[in-house]
């Protein structure tokens, strides 16, 4: 069993997502050639992603490090960028059954209404196999302690999602029945939730309400996603001391990036409606309308203008932050390509307003910063065991560095998770099953109350 889950999560979520999405639409009553077809603009939009994302990190990797040297900004956490989180968390015994064990348990919370969330965006499980496979060792090697970790976190971003649905339906257009079931995003909502509040507070905050449209209205071309990716890529093509030709091509391909991220997501929804409408549809004659939520990749929404342009002011920023940050030992280069994901659940909650979104953002990564750097001897621990055990490069560590990446190390959940696990052990299994437990049951009262006043 764990050799066939191993083979199947090799195949990468361009090949693997295609083969689901149409097996999928045949079991809901789709005709073949529709199911296919919607598998294939899901697996060519993964593609798609994955080319741009290397674009980003192949052409913007070396000029980063070369500022990080130029400027002596080198820091003790070397940023290994999400490809060795991923490889940490499969090719660990809590990794290679991940799949199987939380489709039960999505099953499990299904029938007994604690969840409406059918959970298949199955390659993004490497986050809960990542929390798990980081608490199997440090609690020397204990599949129990790993297990329970995945299973904490995969339930809370459940219930995550379903609390979460409404708004990001009523946000983006074309996103009816879906949910976001991904912890790294999730872990963000709270962030969005607490800190716009308190900005809402400010006496006259809501003065600078801009939205990505608006800035294109208050300074023109300079507004739009490509003109500022054409200059923050040129900029970092000057600090880092190259001549004016590479310049100019890293201003263009930054540039490139902001444009072909929102074409490349449209290919996502065109995959996904057909698929979603005939759920709903089944849903609706089968379970007597009772709500499903369908959820999928948070990289469905990543090309949202307020996010480009977000996640593109917030690199430099980000990075400057890092080296002046009292106690931070993390300066993270490859995982810069994630900050797309941080902001997917906020813009809900902040309504797209372009200065809202970025403080946000902002608090939310200096604090995840000391998460990761906090979280580097387990992450190096675990790195190093799958390294020697597999020979996998992604998880082998510079001599001298500890290991860190933002894309999930950098994650509320995961870092509460491996705190309590770490530090309180039996304690923290007292409080991480209580609080569970509780999100849990407030979750289906909810549901059953909604269900009750759909029936009347």
């Amino acid at each position: 069993m764990e050799q066939v889950f191993s083979y199947i999560i090799s195949l990468g979520a361009s090949v693997m997502m295609p083969i689901l999405f149409t097996i999928i639409g045949l079991c809901i009553g789709m005709k073949f050639g529709k199911a296919l077809k919607s598998g294939l603009y899901v697996g060519v939009g993964f593609v798609g992603l994955g080319i741009v994302t290397a674009l980003l990190t192949t052409n913007f990797g070396g000029p980063l490090s070369e500022i990080s040297n130029l400027y002596d900004l080198q820091l003790g956490v070397f940023d290994m960028g999400w490809p060795a989180a991923a490889a940490v968390a499969y090719n660990t015994a809590v990794g290679a059954l991940i799949i199987p064990i939380c489709l039960g348990v999505n099953f499990l919370m299904l029938i007994t209404k604690t969840t409406r969330t059918v959970n298949i965006d199955l390659w993004n499980y490497w986050h809960f196999a990542f929390i798990g496979a980081v608490a199997y060792f440090v609690m020397g090697e204990s599949l129990a302690w790993g297990y329970f970790a995945a299973i904490i976190c995969y339930i809370n971003t459940l219930v995550m999602a379903d609390r979460t649905a409404d708004k990001f339906q009523c946000y983006y257009e074309g996103m009816e029945g879906i949910s976001i079931p991904q912890p790294f995003v999730q872990s963000f909502t709270p962030f969005a939730m607490l800190v716009g509040k308190g900005l809402d507070l400010i006496p006259g905050f809501s003065k600078l309400d801009i939205d990505a449209e608006g800035l294109k209205r208050k300074f023109g071309v300079l507004g739009e996603p490509l003109v500022l990716g054409v200059i923050v890529g040129a900029l970092i093509g000057v600090l880092a001391q190259f001549d004016i030709k590479r310049i100019l091509f890293l201003g263009v391909t930054m540039g490139a990036v902001m444009e072909l991220i929102p074409r490349i997501t449209r290919l996502f929804i065109d995959g996904l409606m057909p698929i979603s409408e005939k759920t709903q549809e089944v849903v609706q004659r089968k379970f007597g309308g009772r709500k499903i939520y369908i959820g999928m990749s948070p990289a469905l929404v990543i090309g949202h203008p307020t996010t480009l342009v977000v996640s593109l002011l917030l690199i430099p920023v980000t990075l400057g932050i890092a080296v002046i940050l009292p106690g931070n030992q993390f300066l993270p280069l490859a995982s810069l390509a994630g900050l797309f994901y941080v902001f997917v659940m906020v813009l809900p909650y902040t309504k797209g307003n372009v200065v809202k979104t970025f403080i946000v953002g902002l608090i939310a990564l200096v604090i995840g910063l000391y998460f990761v750097t906090d979280m580097a001897p387990a992450f190096t621990q675990a790195a190093h065991a799958v390294f020697e055990q597999t020979g996998d490069n992604a998880a082998k560590i510079p001599e001298g560095f500890e290991a860190g990446s933002l894309d999930f190390a950098s994650s509320l959940f995961g870092w509460v998770i491996y705190k309590c696990v770490n530090n309180l052990q039996w304690i923290g299994v007292v409080v991480l099953t209580a609080f569970t437990l509780g999100m849990m049951l407030h979750n289906r009262r909810r549901i059953v109350a909604d269900e009750a006043i759909s029936d009347k």
